[in-house]
């Protein structure tokens, strides 16, 4: 999964081999954003989440959202979208992942594995966080945080179902 900004790094991602897009652009206006999303649902032909903003989501017909852990919980974001959406939640923890999944969420975003600029100040978490807690649910964990070509693979070996990545897929 490609975290993107907007459309062109959307297309972009997809020619890199993302198979799956987060739109993820805090600073666009809710009818900019939904611009955005509706193009890169239409152009793209890949799966495209939207980072908060179910409305979003809906309005512009993408495959469901990404909510952090102290948004909307997993229950509104499924009753609005329908059973068949995404509904992923960002965790940073074991009590976390498990409260998620055990919420409804369809897949989790967890991390940050490693450091990353992303996130300054926050460590990363690990491989053997990120072990533990695709051994503690059920659900898709994609790794987020730090990645590069080699961490991405190490992560998929301790259970990881993908990652998502911002730079990787510039």
């Amino acid at each position: 999964m490609a975290i993107v900004g907007g459309v062109e790094a959307g297309l972009a991602a997809r020619t890199r081999g993302a198979t799956m897009l987060q739109l993820r652009a805090p600073g666009l206006t809710t009818r900019s954003l939904e611009a955005a999303a509706s193009r890169l649902v239409a152009e793209s032909g890949l799966p495209v989440v939207v980072s908060r903003r179910v409305d979003v989501a809906l309005a512009a017909g993408a495959a469901g959202v990404n909510l952090p852990e102290d948004d909307l919980p997993v229950s509104a974001a499924r009753k609005l979208l329908g059973a068949g959406a995404f509904v992923g939640r960002s965790v940073h923890d074991l009590a976390g992942a498990v409260a998620a999944a055990n919420a409804g969420a369809s897949h989790l975003v967890f991390g940050p594995v490693f450091s990353t600029p992303t996130h300054p100040g926050r460590p990363g978490a690990g491989m053997g966080a990120l072990a533990a807690v695709c051994a503690a649910v059920t659900i898709p964990v994609i790794a987020i945080g730090g990645l590069d070509r080699e961490t991405a693979d190490a992560c998929l070996e301790v259970g990881a179902a993908g990652h998502a990545a911002i730079r990787m897929y510039r």
